[in-house]
């Protein structure tokens, strides 16, 4: 039988933990990465055999109380945990249409009131629904494509614009696995999916490490073509009104030398022809 992703997730999860983060000993050679079946199945009170048929997908319907213990026995962040429980169908899956593609005009509104911030809103294929004419000179008008997956993984430029792209590459492919995890029936997340792991040999890499997490960087390292080096901080919000949106703000340390070019590349956003 074909391994399941839930038996998938278990697996690449429990490479990631060594036997010291979980408080047993080392001992002799060890032939796989993290730890042994066998010491999950211990730390998590089940038998050798339930933990094995979890892994190669000969179980799919763990009882909560299991799926807790694995999730504390792999010490899961939240993100990979709620992940987890996605998988085991022990919480609800979102509907395919419940990602509006329609920004309200309200927050459009608080958007444009940040001329000096750039500001994006996406789903959870990362298509860029809205932006601010700040975020649009940030991300050079948008020119390869809308779509922040695309620009990552996809734009032959993007290794210079981000100055940080692995770990930008990273996380970028973790958040898509979360999205999908969420909703594995939205055609435009699977559209995504698919154009990604058959144009990006890096993604397809990224995509076998089974990584589920929401935003985890805290700044990015840019250099634009017009105003050189800055270092953004950014802060996610999720959309309250429009479930499955985010809303994402960039900001740069005050009296910083990114301060100064993200005020310079706010001079250029404000100067530039606007379209009618």
């Amino acid at each position: 039988m074909a391994q399941s992703e839930l038996g998938a997730y278990l697996s690449t999860r429990r490479a990631l933990v060594s036997p010291g983060d979980a408080n047993l000993p080392s001992v002799g050679r060890r032939r796989v990465p993290g730890l042994r079946r066998e010491e999950v199945a211990m730390l998590a009170g089940v038998s050798v055999d339930y933990y094995v048929r979890l892994e190669q997908g000969r179980e799919r319907t763990p009882s909560p109380q299991v799926v807790g213990a694995l999730a504390a026995a792999l010490r899961l962040r939240e993100d990979d945990r709620h992940h987890l429980f996605r998988l085991a169908g022990l919480s609800p899956r979102a509907r395919a249409a419940a990602v509006s593609d329609r920004v309200d005009l309200s927050l459009r509104e608080l958007m444009a009131a940040w001329p000096n911030n750039p500001t994006i809103v996406y789903n959870r294929a990362f298509d860029v629904l809205a932006s601010n004419p700040i975020a649009d000179a940030l991300f050079h008008s948008w020119s390869h494509s809308r779509n922040l997956m695309h620009i990552v993984f996809t734009d032959p430029l993007a290794r210079t614009f981000y100055q940080d792209w692995r770990d930008v590459a990273r996380n970028s492919a973790a958040g898509l696995r979360l999205g999908y995890g969420k909703a594995p029936d939205d055609p435009r997340i699977q559209q995504v999916l698919t154009e990604l792991l058959n144009s990006s040999p890096e993604f397809a890499e990224l995509w076998t490490r089974h990584d589920a997490h929401g935003k985890a960087l805290q700044s990015k390292s840019f250099h634009h073509r017009d105003v050189g080096p800055m270092t953004l901080t950014m802060q996610t919000f999720d959309v309250r009104s429009s479930p499955g949106q985010e809303l994402v703000v960039y900001h740069a340390e005050p009296g910083s030398t990114s301060a100064h070019a993200l005020a310079l590349l706010g001079s250029l956003a404000a100067s530039a022809p606007q379209p009618v």
